[in-house]
Parts: C-alpha cells; structure tokens; sequence
C-alpha cells in the first residue's frame, strides 16, 4: 500500500523524483480477456508468508465446491472480514488453516500466543454486487509484492485463472491474507520487550525539573501514491523513533501510526511522535515502516538491537537512520521492501512541513509542551 525505494538509493538520501509513482484513481473494470485461463500458475511473491497462504487459497477453494459451504462463508465474508480459523469450512481446508497459521506465525516470528492471524475478505468492494448475485468467486492470495506481474485466482472448479493485478476482474474474489492490524499489534509487544531487556529504549519518563517537556506533534501526514494490485492488503505503519539517552546510550521508541490507511490521503492525526525529555541531545530521527504481512518481528529485533549496541556516543549527535537501515536484513530489501520513509533530526524547534528523506512523503510538525500534573 505505501510507496517504496531501493536499498541503495534509501542510504545515499538521493532518490529520483521517477520512484514516486503516479497516482490512479479506483481500478477499472477488467474485460473479459483480462482474465485468462492457465494450466501454470506462477506467484511473483516468494515469501515464505505469500507462500503458505498462496496454498491455503487453493484449498479454501476447493473448500467453496460445496455450495452449502460457499453460501455460507460468502454471506460471511460480504458483511467483512472473517478469521479463517473459525470459518468451519472442511476438515482438510480446516486443518490447511492451522498449519498455515502456524507457519505464518513463525514467519513473521511472532509467538503461538498470538493465535489466529489469517483472514478471508472481499478482493474490493465493487465485487460485492456480483456475490449478491450468486456468481462463483475465485480465491486468491494477498501478494506482499508491489511489483506483483499477475495476481492467481484459484476456482472452486479446480482451475486457476491469472488476473490483472490493477484493474478488477468481472468475477468476485475472495483473498486469504494475514490479519496485519492483529499480527503488528503482537509483533510490537514482542519488539519492545526485547528492546527493553537490553536497555535499548526508554521505559519511563525521566524527571524533569521545568515542570514538563517538549515533544514533536503531528499536526498532519501524507504518504504519496503509489499504483499497487487491488489484491494487496492493507499496511500498518510504525515508526522506530532514535535518539541518544541520557545515558549516552543510542535508544529507541516504536510509534505506532494505526490511522495512516492510505497513500494520497491527508491524516490529521495531532500524535506526539517524539518525546524528548528522555533524550540527552536536542535531536532525534524517525524511520518509517510498514508491515503488509511479510515482517518478521523477531528479525527486526535482532537487526535494531544489533545497529543501537554499535552507535557510539562522541560527544556530539549522530543522525540513526543510516544505521539502522543498514542493519536491516537483505530480505527486507526484495520484492517488497517494508521501508517507507524517514525524518533526519528533528529538534524541539522542528515546525512546518518536514519532506521524508526518500520524498516518499511528508509531515506537518509543531513543538508542543507536554505539561507535568
């Protein structure tokens, strides 16, 4: 959903205004002839999450031969969202589900605890009116690939069709994807939790002697268009917010951004991003992520916590970002990169529109005093 930048262009800061992609308006209806039965299917995502839940559509598939079954989960499906765990489909689709749960899980290297993180829901809206017509649906994964050539939708039938990732087929589409919003929300805990083990970010407010502190408000937010499958999933964003502690020690804060749906949007959101009372420099950056259902939280963990053990303090204040893009797995850089921007060194004096390093979008920012009770 978000815009995304090569890895080496993200480090040199120099990216070319031809990486903002151009902005659509809502998918157009697809011809007959955009849809083309095949005997091969070939996903672009390669993920081991698009993996396993490119099987699981093909059995939920399956599943839906039943008409029984079918009607049923698709007058579920038309009111939203439905968690594939309790979708009581067949005994093999349900035990296809489970196992696919699990591996998800370990994928994305969030605990057993979390449960279900697999969903069924409507490919778009405007297919709504051909569900309520009885019309048949294909089942397709959610493809975490922006670059996606050609989306596979499986037929109850058995066949496969390859569809138009941007313009909408004729036919419904059902899509197995990964609840992220759930997935993030677990992911974060975890994240934090390792973080704070290490002493990498800060767990209180530190005393203060002025009565409060400044902070960096939101004022408003925009991320740039981007023309992406109409399969994908929605985005969750979260910021890793560096500084120095007062320690002199590099730390770090996660802010989440759970409102920031859509690319081309204005978001007034009037969020805290930066509390500087736990800062011993007047200075902190912000890099931008996103997870569409291909971050490993447990990758992430190791790569900050690797990147902040190997900033040293000088005595004067040395901007974060670059090291902990670099610390990043290569595999965040394939297919579908999960970074999306980043802010250099924002002060307590930070105000006005702040463009992202990337130009991948901006921030209206104000200083805001945060008064102690």
């Amino acid at each position: 959903m978000h815009p995304r930048t090569f890895r080496h262009a993200v480090l040199s800061l120099t990216l070319a205004a031809a990486t903002v992609l151009a902005s659509t308006a809502a998918p157009a209806q697809a011809r007959p002839d955009d849809a083309r039965q095949t005997t091969q299917a070939a996903p672009s995502g390669v993920g081991p999450v698009f993996s396993a839940t490119d099987r699981l559509a093909r059995e939920v598939a399956a599943a839906l031969a039943e008409p029984v079954t079918r009607n049923r989960v698709v007058a579920a499906v038309a009111a939203g969202p439905v968690d594939l765990l309790t979708a009581r489909l067949n005994p093999r689709a349900d035990r296809a589900v489970q196992s696919t749960n699990r591996a998800v899980l370990g994928a994305k290297g969030l605990p057993a605890a979390t449960g279900s993180v697999l969903q069924l829901r409507l490919g778009h809206e405007d297919m709504a009116a051909a569900l309520s017509r009885a019309e048949i649906p294909l089942v397709a994964a959610a493809s975490t690939d922006d670059a996606v050539a050609g989306v596979v939708g499986y037929d109850p039938a058995g066949g496969r069709v390859i569809l138009d990732p941007v313009r909408l087929p004729g036919r419904p589409v059902l899509v197995v994807e990964v609840n992220v919003a759930k997935a993030m929300r677990w992911g974060l805990v975890q994240l934090r939790e390792e973080l704070t083990v290490r002493g990498l970010t800060s767990v209180k407010a530190a005393v203060t002697t002025q009565a409060g502190y400044w902070a960096t408000k939101v004022n408003a937010i925009r991320l740039n268009d981007d023309k992406e499958p109409w399969v994908k999933g929605g985005a969750e964003i979260f910021n890793v917010v560096g500084g120095f502690g007062l320690d002199g020690k590099a730390t770090v804060n996660i802010v989440e951004m759970p409102y920031l749906d859509n690319d081309g949007t204005v978001y007034y959101p009037n969020q805290l991003l930066v509390h500087f009372n736990n800062y011993k420099y007047n200075l902190a950056d912000v890099v931008m992520w996103e997870d569409d259902g291909d971050t490993n939280y447990r990758d992430l963990a190791k790569a900050l916590i690797t990147a902040l053990l190997t900033i040293v303090d000088y005595g004067t204040y040395t901007p974060l970002v670059n090291a902990l893009i670099d610390a990043m797995p290569d595999s965040w850089w394939t297919d579908d990169p999960d970074y999306v921007d980043s802010w250099y060194t924002l002060s307590t004096a930070s105000s006005g529109r702040l463009h992202g390093a990337a130009a991948n979008g901006w921030m209206d920012v104000a200083p805001y005093w945060v008064q102690q009770l």
